[in-house]
């Protein structure tokens, strides 16, 4: 919780704060994410207007998950930029704020959810150690970045599998008595002799 009240509810006055607070759990996606407890690095700006306390800010965090591709681990670092009014429940529109609108405490604004929202729904549900890892080899599992580009396995189409075994080296047998049109020739000229005598 942050308190608002150095702003005295004036219309127009700001402030600029600068703070680190501790990550809450959970706080990622299912890859990659921010260590509970590390420091997120908070530039707020907190400005009084009519309906409540307009808060712009950017959110640095420190990321820690696994690549997609290759399941290499991944560390770095990814900046937020979020900006969201917090209305004052005892006026007009925060009398009548909706579920998704946030309200101050007793002048006091809780950043969790927006940071939520300001990075959880940026971050990548890919992420890549770099735009070109190549990933794993589907056969053997090896990282396709160390095996270089001659790596590749001998298999089969498997929709041939079955045939394989049928086929398994077995040839053709040959007619018998030699060459069927040699065969037929002869016979031909054995009726014709019969014909003449």
């Amino acid at each position: 919780m942050l308190d608002t009240r150095a702003l005295s509810r004036q219309p127009g006055s700001s402030k600029d704060k600068r703070l680190s607070v501790p990550a809450p759990e959970d706080f990622g996606v299912e890859m990659v994410g921010v260590p509970e407890g590390a420091a997120i690095e908070l530039d707020l700006r907190f400005e009084a207007v009519l309906e409540g306390v307009l808060v712009t800010g950017t959110a640095t965090v420190p990321l820690e998950g696994e690549c997609a591709r290759c399941l290499d681990p991944i560390a770095s670092t990814f900046e937020a930029r979020f900006q969201e009014l917090f209305v004052y429940p005892d006026t007009r529109s925060g009398g009548h704020a909706g579920d998704d609108e946030l309200q101050l405490e007793d002048d006091l604004v809780d950043l969790e959810p927006v940071l939520r929202d300001a990075v959880l729904l940026t971050l990548p549900l890919s992420p890549l150690c770099r735009d070109d890892c190549p990933g794993l080899c589907p056969d053997c599992g090896v990282r396709l970045a160390d095996a270089g580009p001659d790596h590749h396995h001998e298999t089969a189409d498997p929709r041939w599998a079955a045939l394989q075994g049928l086929a398994g080296g077995v040839a053709p047998a040959p007619p018998e008595g030699g060459r069927g049109d040699a065969g037929s020739s002869g016979s031909t000229d054995r009726r014709e002799g019969k014909q003449e005598g």
